[in-house]
């Protein structure tokens, strides 16, 4: 066993915790819309934006961090517990049930796994599979925030300047990191000393690979920063940098859509 990823084949402890992840950020309802149709039994329902994101904040980039109340809830209505291994599967190849691990992460619960190969593996390798929305006991885990897992802009800010020994790694495509296209956000660009690696260079079909072209990026003595443009596919490069070892990484959960709307960006390459 990985110390972060799993195969579906590989897990035998079928009385888990099971979180399902699955969102699609082109149709936010498409989440909820597959785990009605079918999910593991027991299997909770996390939805990037009413779950792992607080998009009642504005100007915080587009999947906002959720405060510590509102995840301690989550949590708790989820039934919880720092003793029993927890599972996260979404689709496979996306970036939702690294979101949620991250999240377990910087809330201090230890034993948590991503499944690698996401949903159709797990019904593959025979895990039962219902329609039927199962409602836990609320619990009340006793949470060791990480906090050194989080960044905002403000500390970002200080490492643009300088001020700390951290390294900006930009999990966007090379033209959006390059300022050559910018879909989503109103200006092109990237935070000013970032370096680039793509996430989707992690995509392998419908899993996330432990691609070693990003230890050419960034070494493992390094201090290391990770952001995207809403903090989401980000955490695909946390993980596996996780699993790598690497023992210096935050995540900066606004991320390009939050630092464009305050400070000044940079294109081309570093």
């Amino acid at each position: 066993m990985g110390k972060v990823f799993i195969q579906a084949k590989d897990i035998q402890d079928v009385n888990a915790i099971w979180i399902d992840a699955r969102f699609d950020l082109a149709d936010a309802t498409k989440g909820a819309t597959l785990f009605a149709e079918g999910h593991l039994k027991n299997a909770i329902h996390w939805d990037l934006e009413k779950d792992l994101s607080d998009m009642t904040l504005e100007k915080s980039g587009r999947h906002p961090m959720p405060s510590k109340e509102h995840l301690t809830e989550l949590f708790q209505k989820s039934g919880l517990n720092h003793d029993e291994t927890i599972y996260v599967y979404d689709q496979g190849g996306a970036p939702f049930a690294t979101r949620a691990y991250w999240l377990l992460k910087y809330a201090g619960f230890d034993d948590v796994k991503i499944v690698q190969d996401g949903y159709i593996a797990l019904v593959e390798a025979g895990f039962e599979v219902t329609s039927e929305t199962s409602t836990p006991a609320q619990t009340s885990p006793k949470l060791n925030w990480q906090d050194q897992l989080y960044v905002d802009r403000f500390y970002v800010k200080e490492v643009m300047e300088g001020k700390h020994n951290k390294v900006l790694v930009d999990a966007r495509s090379y033209p959006r990191y390059l300022g050559e296209m910018e879909p989503l956000d109103p200006i092109a660009g990237h935070i000013p000393t970032a370096r680039n690696f793509d996430w989707e260079q992690l995509k392998e079909g419908n899993q996330i690979v432990l691609n070693e072209e990003i230890t050419k990026v960034v070494s493992k003595d390094e201090n290391v920063i990770v952001y995207c443009g809403s903090g989401v596919s980000a955490t695909p490069l946390f993980a596996v940098l996780d699993e790598l070892g690497y023992e210096n990484i935050q995540l900066y959960t606004g991320s390009y859509s939050d630092w464009v709307a305050h400070y000044e960006i940079a294109t081309g390459e570093e």
